[in-house]
């Protein structure tokens, strides 16, 4: 098995993981194409190293910015510079690169979702650690997907451990999926501490490493909001099937009970070079070394109920679901907004969820939305929060 890869956020945290992975399986894995936003100086490094055909970054100065980096370089002397492009026009030509048989979806927001696509319509299979892409547009994703016969295999923590999971069983025998969570740094707060909480708080996150946006989203528990949606639309489950646990030592990644009632569990320490791996290597397990759970140790998993009057993310994306159309994309992109201002300490904690309600509340909703309608509501969403709310 040689799979040639196109990492779509190749500077990130799932990208440089990514990579990393790259390096434990050199043999059968290679890099032909990245893309990246505004870190040049990593992703100059990054493309010496691997050395792929073509890159893209955000901007035609960002563009510009790389040529002259590598130009510079001593190693650029001994190998061939890629093709570099910038903007949608260049992320999309990395992803549709006929040398390619698979993409990682690592960008984050909803920018890797027309990458995506054009990747699914040129045949290649999708490793997808982007949540929006199917928050967003499932039911253009998961029937596009079948159309090219193209496998989406899930990056995410949880997403992988329901599939491992189901290795034993179909999805047509889930009976209830338990998607687990660590809860954050704030499950046993209460709403006037969550008033309080700032920035370097929130992205003190107990157990992983992960980048900003995804933090914050873990602490208020959008991302498992967001984490539900997915499964629904990667397992073929309504939204009654699936159950979030708290489950604080991050060891249990996720569970499926099945019809016959049996529970099947996926198990380990939290390392997101698993899920990457074996999303790129699948059906194949190969080492990797790192950390092992130690049973004699662990003595016990905890598990506790999420607590969801105080932490309002899960109940805002659910909500947003059971609605349809447009509403998960209004949902995400003020989310997205939110947690921007947060990060810029513009806002306050709990004015994510207060800024996802009012953009919910004043949305003109789109029953079947396409694509040009779901980046046009993403628009019209940070318009009316910057005009209306900030």
């Amino acid at each position: 098995m040689n799979r040639k890869l196109c990492i779509l956020g190749s500077t990130g945290s799932i990208g440089t993981q990514t990579l990393q992975v790259v390096d434990n399986n050199e043999e059968t894995l290679s890099v032909e194409a990245m893309t990246a936003g505004d870190n040049i100086a990593l992703f100059a490094e990054q493309i010496l190293r691997y050395r792929p055909r073509i890159v893209a970054v955000k901007s035609e100065e960002g563009a510009q910015q790389l040529k002259q980096s590598l130009l510079e370089h001593p190693a650029a002397i001994e190998m061939q510079l890629p093709e570099i492009l910038y903007g949608m026009d260049g992320f999309v030509a990395c992803a549709s690169l006929p040398e390619t048989d698979m993409v990682v979806a690592a960008m984050v927001g909803m920018i890797g979702l027309r990458p995506v696509m054009e990747a699914i319509r040129k045949g290649k299979d999708i490793a997808l650690a982007n949540k929006e892409t199917l928050v967003t547009a499932g039911h253009l994703i998961m029937p596009l997907a079948k159309e090219y016969g193209v496998s989406i295999l899930p990056v995410d923590s949880e997403h992988s451990a329901i599939f491992q999971c189901l290795q034993s069983g179909s999805c047509e025998e889930i009976e209830e999926i338990f998607l687990t969570a660590s809860g954050g740094p704030f499950r046993h707060s209460t709403e006037e501490e969550l008033e309080q909480v700032t920035v370097e708080q929130a992205l003190a996150h107990p157990n992983w490493s992960m980048g900003k946006k995804i933090t914050i989203d873990s602490a208020t528990m959008i991302n498992k909001g967001l984490e539900i949606i997915e499964a629904c639309w990667l397992f073929h489950v309504g939204l009654e099937q699936v159950h979030v646990l708290v489950q604080p030592k991050s060891i249990i990644h996720s569970m499926v009970g099945f019809r016959d009632g049996a529970v099947m569990a996926q198990l380990g320490t939290p390392d997101m070079r698993l899920p990457i791996q074996y999303a790129l290597m699948y059906p194949k397990r190969p080492q990797l070394s790192g950390e092992r759970l130690n049973f004699e140790k662990l003595k016990s998993i905890h598990f506790e109920e999420p607590n969801t009057k105080i932490l309002k993310g899960i109940d805002l994306a659910k909500r947003s679901f059971e609605t349809g159309g447009s509403m998960t994309t209004v949902m995400n992109a003020a989310n997205e907004f939110a947690v921007a201002k947060f990060l810029g300490k513009e806002i306050g904690f709990t004015d994510i969820y207060r800024m996802i309600e009012y953009a919910m509340e004043h949305h003109s909703f789109i029953k079947n939305p396409s694509l040009d309608d779901i980046l046009e509501t993403e628009k019209e969403t940070c318009s009316i929060l910057e005009k209306c709310y900030v």
